[in-house]
């Protein structure tokens, strides 16, 4: 299984407790300022700020919360001084990782960062250590069970997606960032409705892991997600579906 839908996947499913816990929420707003405070507060004009309204809404942000978001990015209230940030460096078996951050303060996000790495048997990377490893991308990930795989891929293609490649139980879709949008309609027309859809960094080449390395960039993934600054965290390892099956019958 391929590290980026692997861990989408997971993420995705995790997703879904964090909302829950409104913990979400924060990360989200953090995206929507950003968003705001670069290009405006119009979503219609920002599409980089729609982007960061619709992941909002999907997890039942409340309106307000979005709108005061909006407002602080656009200086209308305080609070929008937030900076971005990557942390680039490796876990177990020389596996790449990159953690997109929004901070208002790197001086404490930096040795935050750095400590969780090391925890889990990694090490942060200079700046660039691993950046050139991974392409901006759309990324869709659909049931093999929601649609025929024939159909997904005239609907997909038609309206400008790269590729649809089946990946276990999944119908993975990827895109230029520039296309997602009309990519996420014609699903969305087509009565497709993706697991998984966002703008995501994916790897050119993964590592293959074994079970001991795969709970350590496992463990490594999910507290780099789990750190307030950090929005998005992308790898580039491979888990063999066997040893998948195996760190799965431990929990």
């Amino acid at each position: 299984m391929a590290g980026h839908s692997h861990w989408a996947g997971i993420k995705h499913k995790k997703a879904l407790v964090d909302a829950k816990r409104g913990k979400a929420w924060s990360k989200l707003s953090k995206a929507i300022i950003v968003a705001a405070k670069m290009g405006g507060g119009d979503p219609d004009a920002n599409l980089r700020l729609r982007y960061a309204i619709d992941d909002a809404k999907a997890v039942s942000m409340p309106k307000d919360n979005i709108q005061r978001a909006i407002k602080k990015g656009t200086g209308e209230l305080d609070g929008g001084n937030l900076e971005e940030v990557a942390y680039e460096g490796y876990g177990a078996n020389g596996v790449a990782v990159l953690c997109q951050v929004l901070t208002d303060n790197r001086n404490r996000t930096a040795p935050e960062i750095r400590k969780i790495f090391e925890m889990a048997d990694g090490k942060l990377g200079s700046t660039g250590c691993v950046a050139w490893m991974f392409d901006s991308k759309g990324l869709f990930l659909i049931p093999v069970t929601a649609v025929d795989e024939d159909r997904l891929m005239e609907v997909a293609l038609e309206a400008g997606a790269d590729d649809v490649q089946t990946v276990g139980k999944t119908f993975e879709v990827t895109c230029d960032p520039n296309v997602f949008r009309d990519v996420s309609k014609a699903l969305t027309d087509a009565g497709i409705e993706p697991e998984v859809k966002e703008v995501t960094l994916i790897p050119q080449n993964t590592v293959d892991l074994d079970a001991d390395a795969a709970r350590k960039v496992l463990k490594l993934m999910e507290r780099l997600d789990d750190h307030d600054d950090v929005q998005t965290v992308s790898a580039n390892f491979n888990i063999p579906d066997d040893v998948m099956a195996e760190i799965e019958n431990d929990e």
